[in-house]
């Protein structure tokens, strides 16, 4: 605990918060809790910047149930934020952003005091051998390599380590597993590994700018606008994301009924009826896929005609299973009984808007590339991949890519960590380089 924080109970609750004479940050936290860990520095900092004004207290959730119980804290890490005895903004949990915490800071004192605190901030600047962009399977896999290698590792990941298999409810196709593992414990046991191996993890943080250079000296990566990282070697690993419908219900029931991987999920719904949104190429691959395990698949399309090849529109057309709503899209996504999933679905030339009960939803409209703050010198494809040679390089020396964030044809986690382990290996050849060529121009007499 830091000197600027204190650790409180629940018997001091009522004297120390409600009864407080300044504002009161509350955190509770758990151990074993990565998303806790991502957030105690970033706490300790503030509670060091405003501790004259604002009261930085911690409860360890396990031992103060009650009081948890009290206030509904469902999560950890979950901070509340009091001033003469209330709640005066909205709370944070998970995966907390130093923006959100300096954000809700920045009300809850006067204007004069924050720019006044805010403006003896210290700007640090940090130098490793590798830094990783991105901790979901390629992130985490380059980051051991590396870091066994015995070289400075750090992974910067804007959200919690784990990436898209953190979400993913079972996995059953990962080598060495035994068997089906929820994805999370796939993910968890990644990142104590590369944690184990002594990489540096930097969880829930602003990437503010990416600057690597076209000559292969030192890249420069900037977070949470007062931190500069300097490396000559940088993975990216950002990974992608599925393209998302922005409907209610779909962030809340992802991994709880909707999927957005056949391959991942499908083995789970054998014997029972999916719904597949989209019409395109993925769409109608994957359920013809789906078909393998589910007795009937209906795919749900915005326009009365797929969009998908020729070849795999006959093939779904001539497959007895797979149904077809034409001209309509989904508009919420609720739970329904029996563990079931209600899609509520209007046709787009009628307005008509009806209720379609499923055993589960599988979303096929697209990838998008996180591909945020990367430099305009760096090779693309018209998608936005990153385009790379089979050693994972990039068009910018000391920059590798890895992981779905590439031009690559298949996406899975196991492509992931082989992309991730090419990059670590890759990296730690080029620094050795690096340190050659070092030592020869000082033996000529030249500038290193």
């Amino acid at each position: 605990m830091g000197k600027h924080v204190t650790e409180i109970n629940e018997s001091q609750f009522e004297t120390l918060v409600t009864g407080s004479d300044k504002p009161v940050i509350l955190d509770f936290y758990s151990t074993e809790c990565p998303p806790c860990e991502a957030l105690a520095s970033k706490f300790e900092e503030y509670a060091e910047l405003f501790s004259d004004y604002i009261y930085f207290y911690k409860v360890f959730r396990q031992e103060n149930r009650s009081l948890a119980n009290q206030l509904n804290v469902q999560s950890s890490p979950t901070l509340l934020f009091f001033n003469n005895g209330r709640e005066v903004a909205k709370r944070l949990s998970g995966g907390i952003r130093k923006q959100e915490l300096k954000d809700t800071i920045q009300n809850m004192v006067s204007p004069e005091v924050f720019q006044n605190v805010m403006s003896r901030r210290k700007k640090t600047n940090r130098k490793a051998d590798v830094i990783i962009l991105g901790g979901g399977p390629a992130g985490l896999t380059a980051a051991i390599y590396s870091a066994q290698a015995k070289l400075n590792t750090i992974l910067i990941d804007p959200a919690l380590p784990g990436g898209q298999v953190a979400t993913t409810h079972m996995i059953s196709n990962y080598p060495g597993t035994g068997g089906p593992v929820p994805g999370w414990e796939l993910s968890h046991k990644m990142l104590e590994q590369a944690k184990e191996s002594g990489a540096e993890i930097l969880a829930a943080v602003d990437i503010t700018s990416l600057k690597c250079s076209k000559i292969g000296e030192t890249h420069y990566i900037q977070i949470d606008e007062d931190l500069e990282l300097e490396s000559p070697v940088v993975i990216l690993a950002m990974g992608a994301d599925p393209r998302k419908l922005g409907i209610p219900g779909e962030s809340e029931y992802r991994g709880k009924g909707i999927s957005y991987c056949a391959t991942c999920d499908g083995k789970y719904f054998d014997g029972k009826e999916v719904v597949v949104i989209g019409g395109g190429n993925s769409a109608i691959e994957e359920s013809l896929f789906l078909t393998r395990f589910a007795t009937k698949v209906t795919i749900v399309h915005q326009f009365d005609e797929l969009q998908a090849n020729k070849t795999a529109q006959e093939h779904a057309h001539q497959n007895e299973k797979i149904h077809f709503i034409l001209n309509s899209e989904p508009r919420s996504f609720e739970a329904a009984e029996n563990n079931q999933m209600s899609v509520k679905i209007e046709n787009t030339k009628t307005g008509e808007v009806s209720e379609l009960i499923t055993d589960g939803i599988f979303i096929f409209i697209g990838m998008v590339p996180n591909a945020v703050h990367l430099p305009d010198a760096l090779d693309k494809n018209h998608w936005g991949y990153i385009l790379t040679d089979e050693d994972m390089k990039t068009n910018l020396p000391g920059v590798y890519a890895a992981g779905d964030i590439r031009s690559k044809k298949i996406r899975q986690a196991a492509t992931a960590v082989s992309d991730g382990c090419i990059a670590g290996i890759n990296a730690e050849k080029y620094i050795d380089n690096l340190k050659i060529h070092e030592k020869e121009r000082k033996l000529m007499g030249l500038p290193a």
